[in-house]
């Protein structure tokens, strides 16, 4: 069979998206930072766009020729005629607080502080500031650089030891476990207590020891030799076999409680991120406003000198790669304009229909929140909830009750015997209030907590309270019992 090339024509339908879409999905799911970075950006690359007040949508061949209007005319025949040079000179000389150039003697630049110390700064800042030999010096940065964010070591002596031989040189002798063992000991003598310790034990046993207690001490004996018993709060069992009274255990289990777990928790690296809201919410009388914030957000046109320069060119009919990258640029200019347009807009309907829907939280607060689903409010403003996902994603709305990000009012519904259904959150705000006033001496168990809210209507599964109270960080039962 000879093979041979043939034309064909064929029909067919598919959807694409056009740049301009996609740009504006690019912008919808953007955070506000990445938002002022992106238009930055635009502004460095796109000489046709500027920073300015007005905002000119439409292209330069819609619009007409633009002439200098007389206020524009007086303003430069005024400004020629001030003696700017005279003015200033009077300014400074009749000026009685400090002056507007005068020279101020700053810091250097090195010395200001950019970022702090984290926990492998302030260990390795100790060990140099101690009279260490190389040898011992050498495993020691090897042990901190070993060391997890919460200041646990992760790897074995034999790993260290295999680390620091991989590191000598051939003139030094070879490293043995007991130098490595000396490395250990040296960095648990660093400041935090309780740092450079393989589990939570040993952490908890150095800091006892910091804190000088004696090592057959009670406090040191239950973190050393009973450890999972005083895990499992069998604090009376404890008292009989240490031969004392229960009372007498009480301010031990109060000094273990006290001790940090995490010891490099205080040099984390975690810093604080503040959040700039999006939307306001205010009520203005009996009505709820909505305000998008824009402060801090470039305002972008179109330059003026680009399009007079496009419609001379076109004037005088000269085409070429100038003119075309003009127009090139001028229609990013105007898909970026209308984006930042289109965003502003489909974030304010969002919030729209949120606060139609959740005008009862915004008055009472979050007990009358009412589940809420992406396809609420997509059916309400009559847009795909893929689209409202991308709003509400990264995304804070400032209200009377806080500052909330967007996801927060959508939330899964609880069947109720009578009425509508109960937000999930609300039945977690009812768990943290029945376990608040509960019985120290008899705490409510799940169990309890699920027939508690039976009584107020609420349908709810043993295992669902259980997963409720864990999102919260409490306890069980057994553990919130109060023993002394």
């Amino acid at each position: 069979m000879a093979l041979e090339q043939k034309l064909s024509l064929r029909l067919q339908q598919r959807l694409v998206m056009t740049p301009s879409l996609q740009q504006a999905i690019k912008l919808l799911q953007m955070t506000r930072m990445e938002l002022v970075g992106e238009i930055t950006q635009e502004l460095e690359e796109n000489p046709i766009l500027e920073e300015g007040d007005e905002v000119f949508e439409d292209g330069p061949e819609e619009r007409g020729a633009e002439e200098a209007t007389a206020e524009d005319l007086e303003h430069d025949k005024s400004m020629e005629e001030i003696d700017l040079e005279a003015y200033f000179n009077d300014y400074l000389e009749g000026s009685t607080g400090p002056r507007m150039f005068e020279a101020r003697e700053a810091p250097p630049i090195e010395n200001t502080l950019s970022t702090e110390d984290d926990l492998y700064d302030h260990l390795l800042w100790q060990l140099h500031m101690t009279d260490t030999p190389a040898r011992l010096r050498a495993l020691a940065e090897l042990v901190i650089g070993n060391l997890d964010p919460d200041g646990f070591l992760t790897a074995s002596d034999e790993e260290i030891l295999e680390l620091g031989e991989g590191e000598r040189e051939e003139d030094i002798e070879p490293y043995d476990l007991a130098e490595v063992r000396r490395a250990v000991a040296l960095v648990r003598q660093f400041d935090p207590a309780g740092v450079a310790c393989r589990d939570l034990r040993e952490s908890l046993d150095e800091q006892l020891c910091r804190l000088g207690e004696p090592d057959d001490s009670l406090a040191r004996r239950m973190v050393r030799d009973d450890w999972e018993a005083a895990l499992k709060r069998q604090f009376p069992a404890l008292a009989k076999k240490y031969g004392v009274e229960l009372a007498e255990l009480e301010p031990v289990v109060e000094t273990i409680r006290q001790l940090e777990t995490r010891p490099g928790r205080l040099y984390g690296a975690e810093r604080t991120h503040y959040v700039t809201p999006d939307v306001y919410v205010k009520k203005v009388g009996n009505d709820w406003v909505i305000q998008l914030n824009d402060d801090g957000l470039p305002r972008l046109r179109i330059s003026k000198g680009y399009r007079q320069m496009l419609r001379q060119m076109k004037a005088d009919e000269r085409e070429g790669e100038a003119q075309q990258f003009i127009k090139d640029k001028l229609r990013s200019a105007v898909w970026l304009i209308k984006s930042l347009d289109q965003r502003q807009r489909t974030i304010y309907k969002v919030a729209e229909s949120i606060v139609r829907q959740q005008r009862a939280f915004l008055e009472n607060g979050i007990e009358y929140l009412r589940p809420m689903v992406l396809r609420d409010v997509a059916e309400d403003i009559e847009m795909h909830e893929s689209t409202v996902s991308r709003v509400v994603s990264n995304k804070y709305i400032h209200t009377p009750r806080g500052l909330c990000p967007m996801k927060f009012f959508f939330h899964s519904g609880i069947d109720r015997e009578y009425g509508e259904d109960i937000s999930s959150l609300t039945v977690k705000r009812k768990i943290q209030h029945l376990i608040t006033a509960e019985d120290p001496d008899k705490p409510l168990s799940d169990s309890a907590l699920a027939k508690a809210l039976k009584r107020e209507g609420i349908n709810i599964a043993r295992r669902t309270v259980a997963k409720y109270r864990d999102e919260l960080g409490i306890p069980s039962s057994t553990n919130r019992k109060q023993v002394f």
